[in-house]
């Protein structure tokens, strides 16, 4: 996983039963930690283009699954 940016909380992982739980991030901390605006990310809410965790009219977002879905997004370099 990528080091954590400065100013960007750290997620700690809570064990429950068999599954890892993180807390779960608004929609200002993706933003931040993307570099873009928060109208940006809601672009990609509404596109489905990013994994979001809906709870209620809440959106929220699994820190561990923003940073899977960074990676997917990656690029080989060309040579």
């Amino acid at each position: 996983m990528a080091a954590p940016q400065k100013g960007l909380p750290i997620m700690v992982g809570k064990r429950a039963g068999s599954s890892t739980q993180t807390e779960l991030v608004d929609i200002e901390w993706v933003a931040k930690r993307l570099g873009v605006t928060v109208r940006h990310i809601r672009r990609l809410v509404a596109e489905k283009r990013i994994p979001i965790v809906k709870w209620g009219h809440l959106v929220r977002f699994d820190p561990q699954e923003i940073e899977l879905w960074i990676d997917d997004a990656r690029r080989p370099r060309s040579e």
